[in-house]
């Protein structure tokens, strides 16, 4: 009889816990979310209560923690301040009033202004991309600046390291940061941080999860950004880790897949931007403040030897947890809807929210072509299922989609708008086009209004078609029940944000 009046207790406790889970959940999930979002937390949460709930503490909010938030804020207050008497847009120039408006939103988001950048090489090769980065580490003369999310010390990347060690040695200042997770996995990666040290790098982290050091944090916030910034001059931006492009996988190694990336070399004033972006992650990492140089000590080359079509109007746009109001889908947003004639969106992670799947349709509708270029498979099942989740729409729509071959991984992300118009602009940067690059990862991408960078990605964006396989929407319907199912529980999942 105990027995019994003590489970008929538990029962009861179990119960009244259970409901109260989801009515506070009900209540409190859906502030300041997206509705798929919220939708796809409360169904976790109301199915699995006991799993959902710890789920949700642990990787419900994109914030991270008051001390980031702060400095953060402090950045953005100090960027605000270097640009006080500088305009949206360097003097002289001319703008259509539509772009003006896109540069003032990312202005208004990110106190970025708009500045010049020459053009010194669209590195579509992955070797060739690194033998650039270690040509330009080999000139400097004052000081390194490495951010990037993966690294790792293998047989391809090494000699990008013995030249950071070769400028430690000329006495040049290397300060290099890399996101904790996101290198962590990959072979040697005790070894890479015992080589830093060796060398005299001045390394950290990025986002640790050290728990017992103090530092904890929702794990999947990661920092994507990659940059290289040299002598305060020449800056290289684009998606390439440093890492062996097979990411060091034995599968990969075994099936072939490598992964296909895009990184951009330029100087100029915007380089002292991309420096402000990393000053800002060096001191939350180390709470050491760097000197910041103002757009007018970055001065471009002479014009005898350079061509009016390398230098380019450009405006960096920073974005991550730390901003409320994500400003590269809202950039991405304002891209799509200023193309008129072509629209060209090249994404390794193409998993739209509800937004910019709405401005990509109605570009369709209004009589704009389209083309979408991924991966014939992505190299993550989650990732690969949900982002072909999207493609019966698409494809109604009236979207070109163009799959690269397996095994590799196009990885390269950017977004043309009319790049064979009068009034072209793009996009070219860390952030892929999907909810965790809006809302979860830092990333940093690189806006160009004028110049002949986005012709030049308008011929990367025309090779990679050449070699891709059109999808078709017949062919399309084809697929078979499992993987409708499996698509669909995929796309559920990735709103879980």
């Amino acid at each position: 009889m105990t027995l019994q009046i003590d489970l008929e207790m538990w029962q009861t406790l179990g119960l009244i816990i259970d409901y109260s889970i989801k009515i506070l959940a009900i209540g409190y999930v859906p502030e300041g979310r997206r509705p798929s979002s919220s939708t796809a937390w409360l169904l976790t949460i109301l199915l699995i209560p006991f799993l959902g709930l710890p789920l949700f503490l642990l990787m419900g909010s994109p914030y991270i923690n008051r001390r980031r938030h702060r400095i953060q804020q402090e950045i953005n207050d100090l960027i605000d301040d270097v640009h006080a008497d500088v305009p949206d847009f360097p003097e002289g120039m001319t703008v259509s009033s539509e772009l003006e408006s896109v540069i003032r939103l990312n202005r208004k988001l990110t106190s970025m202004p708009a500045v010049t950048a020459t053009n010194h090489g669209v590195y579509s090769d992955y070797q060739q991309s690194l033998d650039r980065m270690i040509a330009s580490i080999d000139a400097a003369r004052s000081y390194v600046h490495v951010e990037i999310y993966i690294m790792a010390w293998d047989q391809t990347t090494r000699p990008f390291y013995e030249a950071l060690e070769r400028a430690v040695r000329r006495g040049v200042k290397v300060r290099l940061l890399f996101d904790h997770v996101g290198s962590w996995k990959y072979p040697n990666y005790r070894r890479l941080g015992r080589e830093l040290t060796r060398m005299g790098i001045d390394w950290y982290l990025m986002l640790p999860l050290q728990p017992w050091r103090g530092r904890f944090r929702r794990p999947d916030l990661r920092n994507h950004r990659k940059m290289l910034i040299v002598d305060g001059h020449t800056g290289f931006i684009g998606s390439q880790n440093i890492i062996d492009s097979s990411y060091l996988m034995r599968r990969n190694r075994r099936i072939g897949r490598h992964w296909m990336d895009v990184m951009v070399e330029f100087s100029g004033p915007v380089v002292s931007s991309m420096e402000m972006v990393f000053a800002g992650d060096w001191y939350s990492e180390s709470n050491e403040t760097l000197e910041i140089h103002d757009h007018d000590e970055v001065h471009e080359p002479s014009p005898d030897t350079v061509a009016d079509s390398e230098i380019n109007l450009v405006q960096l746009v920073p974005s991550g947890p730390g901003y409320t109001t994500e400003p590269n889908l809202r950039m991405f947003n304002s891209i799509i809807h200023h193309a008129k004639q072509r629209l060209v969106l090249c994404s390794p992670y193409f998993v739209p929210d509800e937004s910019l799947l709405e401005s990509v349709t109605s570009a369709c509708y209004r009589g704009v072509r389209v083309e979408l270029l991924v991966s014939e498979q992505a190299d993550q099942f989650s990732v690969n299922h949900a982002q072909s989740s999207y493609y019966q729409a698409l494809l109604e729509a009236g979207v070109h989609i163009y799959m690269y071959p397996r095994p590799t991984v196009l990885h390269s992300k950017f977004v043309l708008a009319d790049p064979d118009g009068p009034d072209p602009l793009g996009v070219v940067g860390s952030s892929n086009m999907d909810m965790r690059s809006f809302g979860l990862n830092y990333e940093v991408s690189l806006m160009v209004a004028k110049g002949n960078l986005i012709g030049e990605l308008n011929e990367l964006a025309a090779s990679y078609e050449q070699a891709s396989l059109k999808l078709t929407l017949d062919r399309w319907n084809e697929r078979s029940w499992g993987r409708r199912y499996v698509d669909n529980v995929m796309r559920l999942t990735s709103a879980l944000q």
